[in-house]
């Protein structure tokens, strides 16, 4: 199934609409626990999972966004775009609450699930985003271990490395984006 998939990503990432449409049917349902899990922290969310799914598979479909090269790197764009959509509505509520109270932000392993503020969904999506800059591979790191949810091991598996290679850049990059996170709400 693995190989399936990566053949329809590879597929998908050199044009072929219909290796697109074939792969988020077969991905479907992954999608949509990776969109829970997005969702899963949002008090009121102005999204479903099925709509965060379709909002993903529109901003996938972009020629742009398919240079894609397996399996992983599907699900690390997928599990960014769906990033990008929440954050984007959290800023969008935060826009609507003129003058809204600066709150302490902290950063570990929940930071995901307790993300309930559209402020802390904030604070952390600049976070990555200046993580980006520095080390784009460990900004994928955060992306796959907090917003798609996978374990070192899948993390592992997906980049072809050690366990202990994960481990090791997953404690710098929540170093970091501690910093970062804690700065921004000082």
């Amino acid at each position: 199934m693995t190989a399936d998939i990566t053949q329809l990503v590879r597929a998908a990432g050199d044009g072929d609409r219909a290796a697109l449409k074939t792969l988020f049917d077969t991905v479907y349902a992954e999608l949509k626990r990776l969109a829970h899990r997005q969702l899963a922290a949002s008090p009121n969310p102005t999204l479903n999972t099925t709509a965060l799914v379709h909002e993903t598979y529109l901003k996938l479909i972009r020629p742009e966004a398919l240079k894609l090269n397996d399996r992983g790197h599907f699900f690390a764009i997928a599990a960014k775009a769906m990033r990008q959509i929440v954050v984007d509505q959290a800023r969008r509520k935060l826009a609507t609450k003129r003058g809204a109270a600066a709150l302490p932000v902290t950063l570990d392993e929940r930071i995901v699930a307790d993300a309930t503020e559209p402020l802390q969904l904030a604070h952390l999506d600049d976070a990555l985003a200046g993580l980006e800059q520095l080390d784009p591979r460990l900004a994928e790191l955060v992306e796959l271990r907090f917003f798609a949810g996978l374990s070192v091991e899948q993390v592992a598996e997906l980049r072809d490395v050690a366990p202990r290679t994960v481990i090791r850049d997953w404690r710098r990059a929540r170093a970091y984006l501690f910093d970062s996170v804690n700065s921004a709400a000082g």
